[in-house]
């Protein structure tokens, strides 16, 4: 079983930018798709980007346009670049192998702590 190991996450000031990296430590080559989650406090873990084997992104409309997520086979890492970060970004973020109708394909590591203060 692939784990998971998330860093990155800090406190910065809106408008700020972090870079999240997750390390697996297996490998994610067989998985078309990895994606980045968030769970924001007092609420359910969401998918806010995804991006298969292929390089094919998507995003959450409230991530759209500030944050790029990447993948780099060859080191077994998936990256989340996030820019102009609001409070709302707040949150601890995952990665995981989404599948289908929400489901998720991995166990989920610790996650990393993102908190944006206004």
């Amino acid at each position: 079983q692939v784990q998971l190991v998330e860093s990155g996450g800090g406190s910065v000031q809106a408008g700020g930018s972090l870079r999240l990296s997750c390390v697996a430590f297996g490998s994610i080559f067989g998985y078309n798709a990895m994606g980045w989650y968030r769970q924001a406090p007092g609420k359910q873990r969401e998918l806010v980007a995804r991006v298969t084997r292929g390089g094919i992104t998507s995003y959450a409309d409230s991530v759209k346009g500030r944050f790029t997520i990447s993948r780099d086979d060859a080191k077994n890492t998936v990256y989340l670049q996030m820019n102009s970060l609001k409070p709302e970004d707040t949150g601890v973020y995952y990665c995981n192998a989404p599948g289908g109708l929400g489901s998720y394909l991995l166990s989920w590591g610790q996650g990393t702590q993102v908190t944006v203060s206004s």
